[in-house]
């Protein structure tokens, strides 16, 4: 037995000389110590909220970057909204550190993507709480911002929440002004608010702001301006205002940019300058017609529907319908296109063209 023994002492003495260390086949966990720990289970929200109201600058910048993860999940932010995280965050708005204030408007573009998010913004006024950041020294925060904005002015009480804010000659003024990643936001919230109402921006001086966006080397602030500048030419204001200012000629050139998006939007916006009797003969002046006639062979859909609405306004001048009555056939065309709209403009077009008094 003692032989035994010290044969089992010796086997495991030799074990253990010849141990050695093994890798295990897991990843270590994530852990991010910039980030707050998050709570198990329904305490997740009620904690970083809390934490969102510390005195602490480091708490309140780890529960902000919990809050980024947190708020891709709409349920998230249903819940966040229901609990007051939304009172926490416009307070941080104000906050006098700047990766807070960041950090804080990346939550909220984070939750503008959810329609949760949006309609509950409207609900506790974030329109007027972020404009307060116009102004915020980095980029980061502004763009943020005008991201929020932007989703809200997709939803039609949304564009009215900021005309009604007053904040369309804030925008305006810092068209210009801002970097160019910015001024895309600021044109894509400005379209769908000034369809609402171009009250404002009409007083502001937008269309000579719009008119120089229009010379941009930059694409898509041209094709954006053309876009915005087709919502604020709605009204017969605007459209005095495009032609006073001599943007018709600049949108006849845009007719021949590369880019379709930039044409489409440029037809558009010349189609509603072009309602008034000054509109359709500054077009012509500007031999709008040609232009245009080649956009009706274009594969985009857009392209050909609003040259089509554009050559219409200008057939109703005598001198337009005589310069389009030998391309009838060219419309005949367009009556069997596989899109309706276009269909139905292209019909539209032939009664105005062969229209005699």
């Amino acid at each position: 037995n003692q032989r035994s023994l010290q044969n089992f002492i010796s086997k495991t003495f030799q074990k253990r000389k010849m141990a050695h260390t093994r890798i295990s086949m897991y990843l270590p966990p994530n852990i991010n110590p910039a980030q707050a720990d998050i709570a198990y289970g329904c305490w997740a929200l009620p904690k970083l909220n809390k934490e969102l109201q510390s005195e602490d600058l480091q708490t309140r910048q780890k529960a902000l970057m919990a809050l980024c993860d947190l708020m891709h999940d709409p349920e998230y932010v249903y819940e966040a909204v229901d609990i007051g995280c939304l009172e926490s965050l416009t307070a941080l708005l104000k906050d006098s550190d700047t990766l807070v204030r960041i950090k804080t408007t990346e939550v909220l573009c984070i939750m503008a993507n959810h329609n949760v998010g949006r309609t509950s913004f409207l609900e506790h006024d974030i329109i007027l709480a972020l404009s307060f950041l116009l102004n915020d020294p980095y980029s980061a925060c502004r763009e943020n911002l005008h991201q929020v904005y932007k989703q809200l002015a997709q939803l039609p009480e949304g564009a009215r929440g900021i005309i009604n804010s007053g904040l369309i000659p804030s925008l305006v003024w810092k068209l210009p002004r801002e970097e160019e990643d910015i001024q895309e936001l600021i044109l894509d919230t400005l379209a769908p608010c000034l369809q609402e109402d171009a009250t404002e921006a009409l007083a502001s001086r937008a269309v000579p702001f719009l008119k120089q966006k229009l010379l941009s080397d930059n694409a898509n602030i041209r094709s954006k301006a053309a876009r915005v500048l087709t919502a604020i030419s709605i009204p017969l204001e605007g459209k005095n205002q495009v032609k006073q200012h001599d943007v018709i000629p600049i949108l006849v050139h845009l007719l021949k940019d590369q880019e379709p998006e930039v044409q489409a939007n440029a037809a558009g916006a010349l189609m509603n300058a072009a309602v008034t009797t000054e509109g359709k003969y500054t077009a012509l002046d500007a031999d709008a017609i040609e232009p245009l006639l080649m956009l009706l062979h274009s594969p985009v859909t857009k392209v050909r529907l609003n040259a089509t609405k554009a050559l219409t306004m200008l057939a109703e001048a005598p001198e337009g319908r005589k310069r389009l009555q030998t391309q009838v056939g060219t419309f005949r065309v367009l009556e069997l296109d596989n899109n309706v709209t276009v269909r139905r403009a292209a019909q539209i077009a032939i009664k105005v063209i062969e229209w005699k008094p």
